[in-house]
């Protein structure tokens, strides 16, 4: 029965709605384990310009899966999901209750509604993916995909590197195209959700986010991707176009200037947070134990009134 089930507490929202000092102020409250769901924010080279919680909120509350895997080991869902099980396994086991803090939509639903069975990709043909990539471009690799695989190619912009990359050597090594894999049922995750979403207007997450890049400037983000563009990574890594990576790297090249590059940052992370907002707006998150979305930006915990604060804990519903 559901009533059976252990509970799970989402904390979501675009970037820089302040979802991090709310699941922060919460696992405080609730005795938390923050586990991260930010597909970025999982590779350690970038702790600032992803804007990983510091090693000072790291020290106030347990945080999991943030920083652990290194920027030449692309992430997936299907990574994400069983590594977020197990920690929420350990936060219940030791006692305290699990804390998803993040915005990557996908890594939601496929914990959520589960994720199908598509098999491994060897690493020659992952190889082989990047190589084409790197020949013939976005673009061509997008034809090429087109040729054999129309259905993924549809839904898929031509520019999108990795995603193009992902349906081609899930292709190449199955037979079968990547939709045709995502279309069979998962297993949902034998747990109980409810979310709190962030939902800014969107001038208060422009402001936000502007603020924030200036702020990662002060504290070394141009030498952050300095350091990763020397490791001669694969430049369509999702790590490589992280925002702020694109655009700092054509700084360093001397290709413009700084100005351009934080506007241009800026310009692309507004863009983003859009794309999550619609996705939150139109995914209930599959939390049947309750959402409630706050329209505001959160910097803390003390802005909170005791009736925010109360709608907040009356979602919390899970077993004494």
């Amino acid at each position: 029965m559901e009533a059976e089930l252990p509970f799970c507490l989402i904390v979501a929202g675009p970037t820089a709605s302040g979802k991090s000092a709310l699941a922060l102020g919460l696992a405080e409250r609730l005795g938390g384990v923050v586990i991260n769901a930010d597909a970025m924010q999982c590779y350690r080279e970038l702790r600032i310009l992803t804007a990983r919680p510091t090693g000072a909120e790291e020290a106030r509350v347990p945080h999991r899966l943030y920083g652990v895997r290194p920027a030449a080991e692309p992430g997936h869902a299907a990574w994400w999901r069983a590594a977020a099980l197990a920690e929420m396994a350990a936060a219940r086991a030791s006692g305290r209750l699990p804390i998803l803090c993040g915005g990557t939509g996908m890594y939601f639903a496929a914990l959520q509604q589960g994720i199908s069975a598509i098999p491994e990709v060897p690493a020659a043909v992952r190889a082989e993916a990047r190589a084409l990539l790197a020949e013939r471009g976005a673009a061509g690799l997008h034809a090429a995909l087109a040729a054999v695989d129309p259905a993924d190619a549809a839904v898929l912009r031509p520019s999108d590197s990795q995603r193009l990359a992902r349906a081609w050597e899930v292709w190449r090594a199955t037979g079968r195209p990547l939709a045709a894999w995502q279309a069979e049922p998962g297993t949902p995750a034998p747990w109980r959700f409810a979310a709190v979403v962030l939902d800014p207007p969107r001038e208060a997450l422009r402001e936000a986010a502007a603020r924030r890049f200036a702020a990662m400037l002060e504290a070394g983000a141009a030498a952050e991707v300095r350091a990763l563009l020397a490791l001669g990574l694969d430049p369509a890594l999702p790590l490589m176009r992280a925002h702020g990576v694109p655009e700092l790297s054509a700084w360093l090249r001397g290709e413009i200037s700084l100005e351009a590059a934080a506007a241009h940052a800026v310009l692309a992370t507004g863009r983003y947070t859009r794309r999550q907002a619609t996705w939150l707006r139109h995914h209930a998150l599959a939390a049947p134990s309750g959402t409630h979305t706050i329209h505001a930006r959160v910097g803390a915990m003390e802005q909170f009134s005791e009736s925010e604060m109360a709608a907040i804990m009356s979602i919390i519903r899970h077993e004494g």
